[in-house]
C-alpha cells in the first residue's frame, strides 16, 4: 500500500513538471514571433533592430550583454555603481524610466 502511495506521488510530480515545462515557448518559436533576446549582427544602432530583448535596452548601449560599454558610461558620469548599470538604463533608482524601443521603418518591415 505504501508503494502505491509513493509510486502515486512520483507519477502526479513527473506529469505536473512535463505539463509545465510543455507550457512554455521555445526560444526559436519566440524568435520567429520577433521576440529574439539580441540583435543581429551588424543592426544599425538606434534602429529597431537594435534591441537586447533580455534587458529591454538598445543592444548597442546594454553594459549587461557588451561589458566593454561600462568605461564609457562611468568617463561620463552616467553610471549606478549601487546596481552595476547606467543611471540612464536603471529602472530601480528611476522607477519612472521607460526605455521604448524605436518603431520599425518601411525598410524594417519589408
Amino acid at each position: 500500500m505504501r508503494y502505491a502511495s509513493v509510486s502515486s506521488f512520483i507519477i502526479s510530480a513527473l506529469v505536473s513538471i512535463t505539463l509545465c515545462a510543455c507550457d512554455k515557448k521555445s526560444d526559436s518559436a519566440s524568435a520567429a514571433e520577433g521576440h529574439a533576446e539580441h540583435a543581429p549582427a551588424g543592426a544599425k544602432p538606434g534602429s529597431y533592430e537594435d534591441w537586447c530583448g533580455e534587458h529591454q535596452v538598445p543592444e548597442s548601449l546594454c553594459t549587461r550583454c557588451n561589458p566593454s560599454l561600462v568605461p564609457a558610461f562611468k568617463a561620463t558620469g552616467d553610471w549606478c555603481p549601487e546596481h552595476g548599470l547606467p543611471e540612464s538604463q536603471c529602472k530601480i533608482c528611476n522607477p519612472g524610466l521607460e526605455i521604448e524601443r524605436p518603431p520599425r521603418t518601411e525598410k524594417a518591415t519589408q
